[in-house]
Order: structure tokens, then C-alpha cells, then sequence
């Protein structure tokens, strides 16, 4: 039988062997998620879609959370957590290989598939390495533990988008400038070229994560289990996971959570690009989002829980969101990507709050529960391509009022930000109000 972190007592050495083991998982899903930052603006140029239409990369990759999520915490039920961190690494690898056929046949549908079957794997390793460092030890400073493997999560994703960045991005403005002066026969072949680049990354990507599904098998990972005597208080009569309202309330905080992170870090270079910012410096944007992350994760390392709740933490992250997200459209030129990458800020301790939030007194519930705050992460399939509409009907409409292209691109991206302020004002009611809702009765 499976043993409780409370059980297992694990000696502080072992435990912090399986942080960094855990923290490895973590930069592999931050390296894998962020490099849609460069794919976007990418995939736009290759396939020449609209801005709604490019934004579908991140839907892809994040629309696998819903239909993913139970599955895999069914299938980490019967395999435990190490397994399934072990099967998740590997299904993320075969939608790397899918972008090879994807690549020769340069057809955007065959991308999708591939970031599908990627998003799919990330979800099985999500829903096994989220829950297993918040019962890796006490619950009040899950937070704290979480922090540390946003860290690692954004390092390699600064690493991921700015080595795809310069792979797929260098030249692309150079490209798209020659492809409008050549005739279509031509065009078809600059555009098989730029395909092309993404080839051999992929393939090393595919490489590297089935030799660490290997070796995540014969790593010293404990195999633990949530039960009802790991929380104080817990309520064991519950029969339902959908009895516990803070949970679901919390499932509604990472949805809206997750768009506005992406929006944050996966909008950026694009809109470096349509304000006019050469493609060699907008690549770096991206990265600026993700130090403003990795800045405030080691700030929360420090602060919780000793001199901050968790709960207070998501507050300010909420309030600060909100601020943020009304001087971005008030703003343009390179204060507005400021303040977007700024973002960052606001955004980096509000997954680490929203889990052990969440998942706090749910004991035998907690895959369940984990399973659905993953199903939440796909805020980033829906809210992202929000974003692009909001982006074209305002493009259209400015162009129409008589607003040169190049201006009206710059101005309808930035106007697309209204869409962050609700969604940080969900993230604050919950911190406020829907975290300490634990029955539907009171």
C-alpha cells in the first residue's frame, strides 16, 4: 500500500532529493510551454493565419487538459505518480516526432495534432508532479515548495523561448518582406523552407524525453498518497469530490489564472511585433515575462509562509494583476511591453497559492481534486484565442475608421488587453471569498 508523506517521514535529505527530481519535471514542462511564444508568430508567418487563428497553438496545447485530466488521474490511480510522470514524458515525446510529417507537409492542422498529443502528455505529468509536491510536506508551506519549481518552470521556459526564438524567428521579417515581391510558385518554396527549421529541434526534443521517461523509472521517488490523516480536520464523510466548493471555486481561479499567464507570455512577441519591434529584439520579450516570474517566485521562497499566509499572497498578486492590467491599455511603445512582462510579477505566486488552497482537507479526494485543477489549466486554450478576436475585430474596425495597417496592428493588440481585468478580479474573489468556503451548506 502506498504510504502518506505523514507516514513515510522521509529524512530531509531524501525529501530534498525528491524536490530536485521533481523540480526537473517542472523544467521540462516549463521549456515544452513557453516555446509557443516563439511557435505563434511563427506558425502565423508559415501557415499565414489570422491572429485568432495563430493563437489556436495555444489552445491545442492546452484544450488536452480537458480531455486529458480524468484519464490521467484514473491512470495514476492504478500506476502511482513516478509511473505516470515516466508515461507522461513519453507521450510528449511522440507529439515532438509529429512535427516532422508536420514540417514536410507544412499544414497547420498537422502542428495542432502534434502540440495536442504534447499537451496530452504534459497533462498526465501535471496531474502526477503538482499534487505530489503539495503532500510532498506540510501544507502550509506548499506554496513555498511550489515557488521553487516555478522557478525551475521558468528558467527553462526564458531558455525554451529564446532558443526557439532565435531558431524559428531570425530572419522571418526579411522572409515576409521577400515572400510579398515573389510569385506563388516561389513563395510556396520559402514558406517549405521556413517549415523546415522546426525539424531538427523536434527531433532532438523527442530524443531527450523518451531518454528521461527512462530514466524517471529508476529515480529514488517515493510513492506517495494523500489520505485523510495527512490534513487535520479533514472531512472524510464526503463521498463526492464536487462536495467541496473551495475546490471548485479553485478550479475556476487557475482557468482564468492560466489565460492571462499565457496571454502574458505567449501574446508578448507578437505584440513586439505588430508595434513595429524587429523580430531580434521582440524574441527577448517573452524572457522579460518569465525574469519578472522567476523574481518573484524567489520572493515568495523567502516570504511564505513565515512572514506572509499564501492566501495573502494571492491578494496582492490579484490586486497587482488588476493594476497592471488597466496601465497596459492605457499605455504603448515599449511601456506597454514593460508592463506587460511585468505581468509576471502579479502572476508568479498565484499557482503556487491556488493549489494547496485548493486542494487543503480533501485527503482521499486529492487526485481527483488535482485532476480537476488540471482540467482548469485550460483556460489557456479559450482565453488566449479571446484575445486574437478581441485583436482582429479591432484591427478591422481601425483600418475601416482609416488608420494605416501598421498602426491599427499595434493599437488593436494593445486594446486586447481589456480582457486580463476580469479575469484577475475572479482570481481576487477567490482569494477573498471562494478559498474558505468548505461546505455548500454554510
Amino acid at each position: 500500500m502506498a504510504k502518506s508523506s505523514s507516514e513515510t517521514e522521509q529524512p530531509q535529505g531524501s525529501k530534498n532529493v525528491s524536490i530536485a527530481i521533481i523540480a526537473g519535471m517542472f523544467f521540462i514542462l516549463g521549456f515544452i510551454t513557453w516555446i509557443n511564444g516563439a511557435l505563434i508568430p511563427f506558425m502565423k508567418a508559415i501557415n499565414e493565419l489570422t491572429d485568432q487563428q495563430s493563437y489556436w497553438v495555444a489552445s491545442a496545447s492546452y484544450i488536452s487538459f480537458v480531455v486529458m485530466a480524468l484519464p490521467a488521474s484514473a491512470i495514476l490511480k492504478r500506476i502511482g505518480y513516478c509511473k505516470g510522470m515516466s508515461l507522461g514524458l513519453f507521450i510528449m515525446g511522440l507529439g515532438a516526432l509529429v512535427f516532422i510529417p508536420a514540417a514536410e507537409a507544412r499544414t497547420y492542422s498537422y502542428f495542432l495534432i502534434g502540440i495536442f498529443i504534447q499537451g496530452a502528455g504534459m497533462t498526465v505529468l501535471q496531474t502526477a508532479v503538482n499534487p505530489y509536491i503539495t503532500i510532498l510536506g506540510p501544507i502550509k508551506s506548499a506554496a513555498k515548495r511550489i515557488a521553487i519549481m516555478g522557478i525551475s518552470n521558468k528558467v527553462a521556459g526564458a531558455l525554451g523561448s529564446l532558443i526557439f526564438g532565435a531558431l524559428l524567428l531570425s530572419g522571418i521579417a526579411a522572409t515576409k518582406d521577400k515572400i510579398k515581391l515573389v510569385e506563388a510558385s516561389e513563395k510556396a518554396i520559402l514558406l517549405d523552407q521556413m517549415a523546415d527549421s522546426v525539424v531538427w529541434p523536434y527531433i532532438i526534443m523527442a530524443i531527450c524525453l523518451f531518454i528521461f521517461a527512462f530514466l524517471i523509472r529508476k529515480a529514488p521517488l517515493p510513492e506517495l498518497e494523500a489520505t485523510e490523516s495527512d490534513v487535520p480536520g479533514a472531512e472524510v464523510s464526503k463521498k463526492s469530490v464536487l462536495h467541496y466548493p473551495h475546490l471548485i471555486f479553485g478550479v475556476l481561479a487557475l482557468f482564468v489564472y492560466v489565460g492571462v499567464e499565457v496571454i502574458a507570455g505567449d501574446s508578448i512577441i507578437s505584440y513586439g511585433l505588430a508595434l513595429g519591434f524587429p523580430a531580434e529584439q521582440s524574441k527577448f520579450f517573452t524572457s522579460y515575462t518569465l525574469l519578472a516570474m522567476v523574481c518573484s517566485y524567489a520572493l515568495g521562497i523567502y516570504l511564505i509562509p513565515k512572514y506572509i499566509e499564501q492566501r495573502n499572497a494571492l491578494i496582492i498578486s490579484a490586486l497587482l494583476g488588476i493594476v497592471l492590467s488597466v496601465l497596459i491599455i492605457n499605455t504603448t511603445g515599449f511601456t506597454s511591453v514593460l508592463l506587460i512582462a511585468a505581468l509576471g510579477i502579479s502572476n508568479a505566486m498565484v499557482w503556487p497559492a491556488i493549489w494547496p488552497l485548493s486542494l487543503n482537507n480533501l485527503g482521499k479526494h486529492t487526485k481527483t481534486g488535482s485532476a480537476l485543477l488540471i482540467m482548469g489549466i485550460s483556460g489557456g486554450a479559450l482565453i488566449p484565442p479571446l484575445y486574437g478576436r478581441l485583436v482582429d475585430i479591432n484591427k478591422t474596425d481601425l483600418i475601416q475608421d482609416g488608420v494605416a495597417t501598421a498602426a491599427a496592428a499595434g493599437e488593436a493588440a494593445n486594446s486586447g488587453y481589456i480582457i486580463l481585468t476580469p479575469c484577475y478580479l475572479i482570481i481576487l474573489l477567490f482569494a477573498l471569498w471562494g478559498c474558505r468556503i468548505k461546505s455548500w451548506s454554510k
